[in-house]
Order: C-alpha cells, then structure tokens, then sequence
C-alpha cells in the first residue's frame, strides 16, 4: 500500500472523532482538561515551559462533554500562588466562543493554581468576586470553578528542547556513522565496486530516516488539534523510515552495486524509489497546501503556522526528491548501457 493510500485509511479510520482543545499545538507541560459541570475545559500555557517574569499566555478550551464548541459562556480567571494567595483575578467576562485566552506575567519561580469560573447564573460583568476562604468555594457566586496546577520554572523548556534534538540528532548521527563505516569498510576491502552515485544512495537513505525522525519527534504537538493530525504524522514518519530501510537493505545485500543480477536490481531500486518519489512529493504537497490554506479537518478554519521542525522536515524532502530523481536517472542509464552491450 503506498503513502496516499495509508494517509487515507489513517483519516478514514478516526474521522469520527471529536477534536480535543483547539490549540495550536500539544501542552507537554502544564496543560490538562478537566470537567465543570455540563462543560469540559482544557487548559495550556504558551509557552509551556513559561519562565518568571515572561509574558505567558494562560489559553483555555471550553466545550461540551460530546466535544462540541461553546458560545457565550461568562468567565472569571483567577491565579493563586502556593502559599494561597490570589495574586491576580481577571473580572467576569463574557467569551463569545469557549477558547480565548488571558495574559499574566508569573512574578517567580514556584507552583500556582488557576481557577476558571463559569457563571451557571446571574454574575456582574466587569467585576471581580471578593476573596474567598478557599480555592475551590463558589460562596456567594452563581458559577462552577476548575482549578489548574502550573509550575513556573527557569530553564527546564531549554532542557527539554536540548533533549529531544539529542535524541533526534544523536539518532541520525549513528545511522549516519554506521552506514559511513560500512561503505568505507566494504570499499577497502575490494569486494565492493564503487560507480558514480554510490555516495548519494546513502546520503538519501539518511534523509529518509532523519524525516522520518522529525516527523516522531513532533506528532504529539498536533492531537490537541485533531487526533487525526498525530496519526498522520506517525504513518509519514513510518513511510519514510520504511523508504530509508528498505533501500538500506537493497544497498548492503548488493555487493556490487546491482551488476551481478542488474536486471533484477534495476526492478527492485526502481519500486523503492517510485515509493520514496511519490510519497514524499505527497508530503510537500500538504505541507504547502496547509501552511496556505486550511488544512482538511480543521477546527481552528486557519492555515498551519511555519515552525522550524516544519522547515526542517520539509528542506530533508526536497532535499530527498532531488537525490531520487538523480539515482533513478542514474540507474535507467546504467541500464540502458548494459542492455546496448549485451544486446
């Protein structure tokens, strides 16, 4: 089954599931959902890994227990820090649709509690409740509370980022050694018959698994948008490691290069690369058309945001399609040269 087709049967399969929040990316940290009475709201920080003294984005989704949208809800937000104390309260406001967001600066380092409350009754607009004993009492106040833990802290986002383009790269750079070592070995050792072309083979087969490893490495950024988003990603990213090891495997079990059997290895290397060509034409396709228009399924209505793993995935593929292209110029010449000589 090819690429499309898998994308396809990966939406088809999970097309009737509800979006979670309608953020624009996955809170791993500091974000949760919790429900309030006849609503279920989900709560994220932007960033996630908010620093003292950074202007944050305190951001909530409210919908119903079925995972529709919410209008014309009345809000109060309120920020307590450990010790109890309201250390900042945003008076009653009416939201038009359930998601929208607040801003507050975190004046230091430690855990604080923000409590959302949503009127069930009559509130005064414009106000602020008066201090209760309590985080969750709704004393004096026609309204349900949820309260959210966030920790503030200094310097964890840069290790968790540090963390994950260790993991990423670190990965890519032992594929990279291994499959260097290997082509150097196998040619000191005269049992393998370098041609023009050998070299790129093994840069396009790093490629496709460095793709595929970006595209692991973010998936879980995209389900709070659509679960369906994150399956995606998985498939593609399954694609094109299943690309770069199957032309691995073709590479290393051909000692010279195809010319022993090159009839049977110009069939082989031709399926691969029509598999790793067409779909990885298909990626860059979406990515062009989602970063333009609405992407299919989108609960937002707006166009994706450029990001650098995005940039980064996408440079890979183009970067892929040129080094197929040329490998499969290369093989159809090397093969129509064997063919004149052994006509």
């Amino acid at each position: 089954m090819n690429i499309p087709a898998l994308m396809a049967v990966s939406l088809l399969l999970v097309s009737a599931a509800p979006a979670y929040a309608h953020f624009e990316h996955f809170s791993h940290y500091n974000g949760r959902g919790e429900g309030i009475g006849q609503h279920y709201v989900y709560e994220a920080l932007e960033p996630d890994y908010s620093s003292p003294g950074e202007p944050t984005a305190i951001m909530f989704s409210v919908q119903d227990h079925d995972g529709h949208d919410t209008y014309d809800l009345e809000t109060m937000v309120e920020v307590y820090a450990s010790s109890g104390e309201r250390v900042k309260a945003f008076p009653w406001t009416k939201q038009d649709v359930g998601d929208f967001s607040i801003f507050y600066t975190f004046p230091k380092v430690g855990s604080y509690q923000i409590v959302l409350s949503i009127a069930d009754g009559p509130v005064n607009i414009n106000t602020v409740d008066a201090q209760r004993r309590t985080l969750s009492s709704v004393v004096g106040c026609n309204c349900e509370r949820v309260i959210f833990n966030v920790a503030i802290s200094q310097g964890f986002g840069t290790i968790y980022n540090s963390t994950l383009a260790g993991a990423v790269f670190g990965s890519i750079g032992i594929f990279g050694a291994v499959l260097g070592i290997t082509y150097w070995s196998r040619r000191k050792s005269g049992k393998f018959v370098t041609a023009p072309g050998d070299i790129m083979k093994y840069v396009v087969m790093l490629a496709a698994i460095a793709g595929g490893l970006v595209h692991f490495a973010v998936y879980s950024g995209h389900a709070s948008l659509r679960l369906e988003y994150s399956i995606f990603l998985i498939v593609a990213g399954g694609m094109q490691v299943t690309y770069g090891v199957l032309y691995t495997l073709l590479t290393l079990t051909s000692s010279t290069s195809g010319r022993d059997r090159p009839q049977e290895h110009y069939r082989k290397t031709l399926a691969v690369n029509l598999f790793g060509l067409v779909g990885t034409a298909v990626l860059l396709g979406l990515y062009a058309y989602s970063v333009t228009l609405p992407p299919p399924l989108s609960p937002t209505g707006q166009p994706e945001h450029l990001d650098i793993a995005g940039i980064l995935a996408k440079a890979i593929e183009v970067f892929m399609i040129i080094g197929i292209v040329y490998l499969m110029l290369l093989e159809k010449r090397r093969m129509s040269t064997y063919m004149k000589e052994h006509a």
